[in-house]
């Protein structure tokens, strides 16, 4: 456990403190003393209170006042609950935890709440959990075993912990508060008067003062003026929870910022249109096209608009925080600029709001991490803006460029949310033929096949492409995008040659439409190779991948991510063609730029060491390839659980190495275990579930257990050929051990039929030189010497020792069980989907 620091080793996202922070010290006594009278808190704390009353103040006040007592201090705004996640995921890092690109917003978040709990690596921690509305939206949320404080206008906290109640000033608050605030200019009877006038609001206190305080204006006629607009609003009868003076206080203020600064009112009206969160200035430093005035005159001139934000923060109808850029405006401010605008006004604001969130999307990629951050400052910005009722095409992009980022940064739930309610109103505004509509459904179908829902992403994407062509036609861009992701979902289905047909006519109109150098086209290429190698055309495979990847090299629009997973891609494909050497060495290349640059947990670089272990496990590196397949499926595990795909693959590689180096007992172990998980994942009949069982069987014969070897051969042989063919080499594989396992049995007739018609067909399928048709041409000369066919056996044996020596060298593992006359094993590694 870290030591104790006299300031928080990690402070996250905590609000400035305010500098004229007033009164609460017995409120703040009470909560320190509740807070702090259990060693392990297990409930709670809640600050109550209307809004404006000062929550969130007194929050930030406690956490700067006290920050000596943590090692952690956290910030999470709670207002809208499906953000509150990725906030906890945040902290991750800062924990020593992988973070969410790599396990997912959710179980990063879990792991958080985990190491929270255990206090590994800092045991005094607190968490603020700022507006949060019901109890229910944070269930299961809070983490156990330190500080957990919370802000909230909804009494129902009272039930879950323990509640301060945070009302309005004491007098002598409010008093003591404008001292502060308006300092020398108003006295002690003019103070009271005015915070009699405005209930002893603090947000409305604050308001006043800054006024007073920016102007000059006397207090006697600020009261004057209080007066004035007061008897305005009762004219207007509207109804409020707060008293009319308040809302007069806010009109005062925005009418003399009008009077100064007319063009910083607009800004403001348009800042009450984002999300009560930060809005990055950033965002106000583009004018996109369509802009109304004066508000895109101020935005063309930076100096303008610098003073307008200046002011804006001067008359405290924001808060402008100049460290991290950014400009925010209370949640009341912003429904009382709302609620004084007509609907047309309203109307055009939000479509303002929607094009500056359009304009300030990141130039990377969504794919590249370097853009995550803004688009993580952006999300929180997406509802509020009610972003989904827009049916402007560049808009509704940049809400499918949000589910984009939610989805590779690992938030698949919010992203699923998101889409579905993007989808349901465009549904309902456009009809179900919308392009837009249907270029949702593709990241819907993505989303599902992310979550590992594989009949439900092949369905959804399936009806969304057959529809878009009926209204496009084939080589509409929609429809290519659809055609593209459908293929991976015949691939997750097993389906491996109808995913080969499809991508080849996915390439052949990419290719038409986009060029052949395009990003979107050598991703359908990329797909395509893999295709090859899951058909068995290995060389073709290689040929394709190293097309992708040399058109990667060059091209100025392709991430290094995109480069990165072709030359993996590459590496896989030459040892699939039997050259292990040159796989190792590209692979090792593949690996150091992967763990460089996305770090050694990211997605990609597993896969990539994934693959290494089996190029280094068949180049005969034995003890290198176990102590990065160790690595490579404990982080799996770790990251992602048992039953991921990706962890099922690891686990395979890392039985296969086991079973190498002759750790017979716990390649077993391992390898039963993800048999029984394959078919969780993709069905018993997927060619995968089929070749794993097939690892089993050739532990049980090297066991032993020739015969139940046999039987477990027998059936993923037929279900490999009636889902794959009798020709393909998960069948030729199988068929392989098959002869091993009836020569095991002594059945050696059969061995020999079956070992020659085998080879045969390997031969044709993977061709003389390919080490499955070595290992099987070893075997049949094992299998004929002991028919009693010693002159053939002799000779297939000298012809296979030939091509070992060319091909592998006679140092090889392979060619060395081969000199000795012993059977070889030939096992299955599950490739990516």
């Amino acid at each position: 456990m870290a030591h104790p620091q006299a300031v928080p080793a990690v402070w996250g996202k905590v609000p400035l403190r305010n500098k004229n922070f007033t009164g609460r010290e017995e409120l703040l006594t009470e909560l320190k003393t509740a807070i702090s009278r259990q060693v392990t808190a297990v409930l709670p704390h809640a600050l109550h209170g209307l809004g404006g009353v000062g929550k969130t103040q007194m929050a930030v006040e406690f956490a700067y006042r006290y920050q000596v007592d943590y090692d952690i201090v956290w910030w999470v705004p709670a207002d809208q609950p499906k953000l509150v996640l990725p906030m906890l995921a945040n902290l991750a890092p800062h924990l020593g935890l992988p973070s969410s690109a790599i396990l997912g917003v959710e179980d990063a978040a879990n792991a958080v709440l985990d190491a929270l709990r255990r206090g590994d690596p800092y045991g005094r921690w607190l968490v603020i959990f700022d507006n949060a509305d019901e109890p229910e939206d944070l269930q299961g949320l809070l983490p156990q075993g330190g500080h957990v404080l919370i802000t909230s206008r909804n009494p129902r906290w009272d039930s879950v912990g323990h509640t301060v109640q945070v009302d309005v000033f004491t007098r002598e608050e409010s008093i003591a508060f404008l001292d502060k605030r308006v300092p020398r200019t108003i006295n002690e009877g003019d103070a009271d008067r005015l915070a009699h006038e405005l209930g002893d609001l603090p947000l409305a206190l604050e308001q006043a003062g800054a006024l007073q305080a920016e102007t000059g204006i006397s207090a006697a006629e600020y009261l004057r003026l209080l007066a004035e607009y007061t008897r305005r609003l009762l004219a207007e009868g509207r109804p409020t929870e707060y008293p009319a003076s308040m809302t007069a206080a806010w009109r005062l203020s925005v009418d003399s910022l009008r009077e100064k600064l007319p063009e910083a009112v607009e800004l403001l009206r348009c800042c009450a249109f984002f999300g009560p969160e930060p809005i990055p200035r950033e965002v106000f430093s583009r004018t996109p096209p369509g802009m109304s005035q004066p508000l895109a005159g101020l935005l063309r001139n930076p100096i303008k608009l610098a003073r307008a934000f200046g002011e804006v923060g001067r008359y405290a109808l924001a808060k402008i925080d100049s460290a991290s850029r950014t400009v925010q405006v209370h949640r009341l401010i912003q429904a009382l600029l709302r609620d004084e605008l007509s609907p047309a006004d309203q109307a055009r604001f939000r479509g303002e709001v929607h094009m500056l969130l359009v304009a300030a999307m990141p130039p990377d990629d969504v794919d590249s991490p370097t853009s995550w951050r803004r688009y993580a400052e952006l999300t929180q910005h997406v509802e509020p803006a009610a972003v989904a009722q827009s049916q402007d095409p560049d808009v509704r992009k940049f809400a499918l460029s949000i589910v984009r980022y939610l989805r590779q940064s690992g938030d698949f739930a919010f992203a699923q949310t998101l889409v579905e309610r993007l989808l349901d109103q465009w549904a309902a505004d456009s009809g179900e033929d919308d392009l837009d509509l249907l270029g949702g459904k593709r990241h819907f179908g993505i989303i599902l096949r992310d979550r590992g829902e594989y009949g439900a992403a092949y369905e959804s994407n399936l009806k969304a492409m057959e529809r878009t062509e009926t209204l496009v036609g084939p080589s509409h861009p929609m429809t290519l995008q659809l055609l593209n992701s459908l293929g991976a979902d015949l691939r997750a289905r097993g389906d491996f040659s109808d995913a080969r047909d499809h991508d080849l006519r996915s390439v052949e109109r990419h290719e038409e439409v986009f060029g052949p150098t395009a990003v979107d086209t050598l991703r359908a290429m990329h797909n395509l190779a893999l295709d090859h190698s899951l058909n068995s055309d290995h060389a073709k495979s290689r040929d394709l991948h190293e097309t992708v990847y040399l058109r990667y090299t060059t091209s100025a629009n392709a991430s290094m991510t995109n480069v990165n997973s072709a030359l993996g891609g590459l590496a896989r494909s030459v040892r699939l063609c039997g050259d292990f050497a040159e796989a190792c060495d590209l692979g090792e290349e593949a690996y150091a730029k992967c763990v460089d640059e996305v770090g050694p947990e990211h997605p990609l670089t597993l896969h990539v060491a994934k693959d290494l272990t089996i190029a280094l496990r068949r180049s005969g590196e034995l003890a290198r390839a176990l102590e990065l397949a160790k690595e490579n499926h404990a982080r799996y595990v770790r990251l992602f659980g048992l039953d991921h795909p990706d962890t099922l693959a690891s686990a395979m590689s890392l039985a296969n190495c086991r079973r190498s180096l002759g750790d017979l007992d716990s390649a077993l172990e391992l390898t039963a275990d993800t048999v029984v998980r394959y078919p969780k994942v993709y069905g018993p009949e997927h060619p995968y579930s089929h070749g794993c069982a097939g690892n089993l069987a050739v532990l049980r014969r090297v066991l032993g257990d020739a015969e139940s070897a046999r039987r477990v051969n027998e059936k993923a042989l037929a279900g490999l050929e009636v889902k794959l063919g009798r020709d393909h080499h998960y069948s030729l594989s199988v068929a392989t051990n098959l002869a091993s396992d009836l020569l095991a049995l002594e059945e050696t007739d059969s061995a020999s039929r079956l070992g020659r018609g085998t080879l045969r067909r390997l031969r044709a399928t993977v061709g003389e030189e390919h080490p499955l048709t070595m290992a099987c041409a070893a075997n049949l000369a094992v299998a004929l010497r002991a028919n009693g066919e010693e002159d053939e056996a002799a000779r297939q044996h000298k012809e296979v020792m030939d091509v070992y020596a060319r091909r592998l060298g006679l140092e090889h593992p392979d060619a060395v069980v081969a000199a000795e006359w012993r059977s070889l094993d030939c096992d299955f590694d599950p490739p990516p989907i």
